[in-house]
């Protein structure tokens, strides 16, 4: 059991620290990208195209770090799953 809890501690620290890196990183680009918009081209935002869809990405990484973290990675909930299927297969 302690095994099964250290590996499962690990796997949410590491998605938290997935999660700040790449926050961290579209926040730098990001900016970066606006200011080269804002003096080159300041009639045409393109810089929210990036921002939208990488944006959504970090904001995937977020939900599975910090929302979805306890309900799907856990042996309970597989094992709960499992008899939902046997349960469907007798019928």
């Amino acid at each position: 059991m302690s095994d099964n809890l250290r590996k499962l501690a690990e796997e949410r620290a590491d998605a938290k620290i997935k999660f700040y890196k790449n926050f961290k990183v579209y926040i730098i680009v990001n900016a970066f990208l606006a200011v080269i918009n804002a003096i080159f081209t300041p009639h045409f935002w393109w810089v929210l195209f990036p921002v939208f869809f990488w944006g959504i990405g970090v904001f995937v990484d977020f939900l599975k770090a910090f929302v979805f973290n306890d309900k799907f990675d856990t042996d309970s909930y597989r094992e709960q799953k499992i008899q939902e299927e046997m349960e469907k297969l007798r019928k």
